[in-house]
């Protein structure tokens, strides 16, 4: 069954109101005691009644066993620990490094909107001893260790074109998920372009990884990379722009799939809303990288409804000349909305019942199951 969540408290609206504003938070509502919090860390303990000995506590203010969470994932070593949240506007970069596999963290509150982690870097924003970021270096979170989940979380690039008309690369990344084995529930995902940066740790690594009931904003390739990647019961908005004259504004999707991995991201019984005027976004283009000309990208949008924002006659565009959309792995499922309307069959290539039925998390997943797993 999709959802059909309220408009989100997006990256700009987190911009004047933090974390603490009152709007709808735009995903399934989280569970009974989101609402009544007698302890900042909710249900999960407190350093004194720690759930368990793997378990660390980041408070704002210092009531839990760091401020920061770059502090505690720096304390967390090995694998299987946990980090439980309070909720609290985190401004700071943080990498899970490969080490750290099996971390897990939770937004103490069970709401996203109340567990912020943002930074405003951008590919084009100038490095202390010089040079610049570039896209993998703007990202406000990295996370290259297998295993990570997280539950409850908003991860944000709040970096405006705006506040900056000098800088070229405007690229900024919320997280970039490298590691196998990557689950995220009930996450948010604030940005404008290069939001969502699911990729692996090298061409010949197929990580996968796992959305859901998430909520991803941005503008140009804002759900990008090489991952095999599921998205389910996701709702993805594209923004309004007010620096271009015309269409197209962006685009929602930029797998970069390797020629060799036969999975890579797949959507499904999800949504596109819009806050630009109508067909005035691409579903998708193809990123063909320079460090990997052999890609045939991979994106399946099934089930899914897609508002009028997306160009129906024509949703798919090539990113270069030598790599035309239609030689690569796109293709589309029994979707609906204004923008699915297909008018142009040649346009939007169609799945088989029989192809289809082999389009699924599980086939896409193998032997991980984390639609499973409980919090």
């Amino acid at each position: 069954m999709r959802s059909q969540p309220h408009r989100p408290l997006s990256r700009r609206s987190l911009l004047v109101a933090g974390a603490a504003a009152g709007a709808a938070s735009g995903l399934a509502p989280g569970p009974a005691w989101a609402g009544a919090r007698p302890r900042p860390f909710g249900r999960f303990g407190s350093p004194a009644d720690r759930r368990d000995p793997g378990t660390l506590y980041v408070h704002p203010a210092g009531a839990g066993d760091f401020t920061t969470v770059a502090a505690a994932v720096a304390a967390a070593t090995g694998t299987g620990r946990t980090l439980v949240i309070a909720p609290g506007v985190y401004r700071e970069t943080v990498a899970v490094d490969a080490g750290r596999t099996g971390m897990t963290w939770i937004g103490a509150s069970g709401n996203p909107r109340d567990v912020v982690v943002v930074y405003d870097n951008a590919a084009g924003t100038p490095k202390p001893g010089g040079g610049t970021y570039g896209t993998t270096g703007s990202a406000t979170t990295t996370v290259r260790a297998d295993g990570f989940t997280a539950r409850w979380i908003t991860f944000a690039n709040d970096w405006l074109r705006a506040d900056h008309p000098d800088v070229t690369g405007t690229q900024a990344v919320a997280i970039k998920v490298q590691g196998d084995r990557s689950a995220f529930h009930h996450c948010r995902f604030l940005g404008h372009q290069d939001t969502l940066y699911a990729d692996s740790l090298a061409l010949t690594a197929f990580a996968r990884q796992y959305y859901s009931h998430c909520y991803a904003e941005g503008d140009v390739d804002f759900v990008f990379g090489r991952a095999t990647a599921v998205f389910e019961h996701c709702h993805f908005r594209t923004l309004d722009r007010t620096d271009l004259d015309g269409a197209p504004y962006g685009f929602v999707f930029a797998p970069s799939t390797a020629g060799a991995n036969p999975r890579g991201h797949l959507v499904t019984g999800s949504r596109v809303s819009s806050e630009a005027p109508d067909g005035h976004y691409k579903l998708a283009r193809p990123w063909v990288p320079g460090s990997d000309r052999t890609a045939r990208p991979m994106l399946v949008v099934r089930e899914t409804w897609l508002g009028p924002g997306i160009d129906a006659v024509a949703p798919y565009a090539a990113m270069s000349d030598a790599f035309p959309w239609q030689d690569q792995r796109f293709a589309e499922y029994r979707n609906t909305g204004p923008g699915a309307v297909v008018t142009v069959p040649g346009n939007r290539p169609q799945l088989t019942a029989e192809q289809a039925a082999s389009a699924t998390r599980a086939d896409w997943l193998g032997d991980w199951r984390p639609w499973k797993e409980a919090c």
